[in-house]
């Protein structure tokens, strides 16, 4: 079966990683000019450097459905520059995962394949999707829902080590955006980690940088720009997180529940 997933910034790649591992080829797309924090494990990287891997796996940019099928020959992961997807129109695809988090439906509907899930809110199971993955941390993180939706967005991050606000990098002002600090790199509290237009951001933890928007990207004042973890591991910055692989199992979960449902197995 193959399968779109439209966005490809880190929990939509922690759930390609986990389809490609299980045997799914997988079509990703996305913008232009991703705004992933979490660059290092974003498949999304590779519209800005052509090829990127993470854990192993490779991904590569594709102009279009000719050029993605050779990559998928090739067991790598193809992802294109199209926030329309209109990919569905060239290649046969037996699933569809919405993992754009834009916290509300912007074109997804249930009549795009045969088995459509989306992740977090803005979805609800049967209506625009059959399915959608919880991604609130907590109890419910990963959960397959067959009716109903996921938790409403509460605009506060997840508790990782204790913080939640604290560890995300905000744009100070409108601009482009100048990194300070690199990824992967120990910052303390109140250390100076981006500017824009020469307006400073300042770490409100101790902690890793685990993600940081690329120099140069167009940010508006408030826009989550990086990621501090506390828990202060470096190899952090490198893997897929646990949310993601948790998300990743419920899509798992979704695309093997509603092909046994429908059918799809038996072909």
């Amino acid at each position: 079966m193959l399968v779109l997933i439209k966005g490809a910034g880190d929990l939509a790649t922690g759930t390609a990683v986990r389809l490609h591992r299980a045997g799914f080829p997988v079509v990703m797309t996305d913008i232009a000019q991703p705004t992933a924090v979490r660059r290092t494990v974003s498949f999304s990287q590779c519209i800005y450097d052509g090829v990127t891997e993470v854990e192993g796996i490779t991904a590569r940019r594709a102009a279009n459905g000719e050029e993605a099928s050779a990559i998928l020959a090739a067991g790598e992961i193809p992802v294109l520059v199209d926030p329309e997807a209109r990919i569905l129109d060239e290649l046969p695809f037996g699933a569809v995962v919405d993992a754009i988090l834009a916290k509300r439906n912007l074109g997804t509907s249930l009549t795009d394949a045969p088995i459509v899930l989306a992740l977090g809110p803005g979805f609800t199971a049967g209506v625009d999707c059959h399915g959608v993955v919880e991604t609130m941390r907590g109890h419910d993180l990963g959960r397959l829902i067959l009716e109903g939706s996921a938790i409403p967005n509460t605009g506060v991050p997840g508790d990782v080590g204790g913080y939640t606000r604290e560890r995300i990098i905000r744009a100070p002002a409108d601009g482009p955006f100048e990194p300070v600090a690199r990824i992967g790199q120990k910052v303390e509290l109140g250390d100076v980690v981006a500017k824009v237009n020469g307006v400073p951001v300042a770490a409100q933890l101790t902690g890793i940088v685990r993600g940081m928007l690329p120099a140069g990207i167009p940010v508006t004042k408030g826009m989550k720009s990086g990621d501090i973890d506390p828990r202060c591991e470096v190899r952090h910055c490198f893997t897929v997180s646990d949310k993601a692989r948790a998300i990743g199992g419920g899509v798992l979960e979704g695309l093997l529940y509603f092909g046994r449902r429908t059918g799809l197995w038996n072909d």
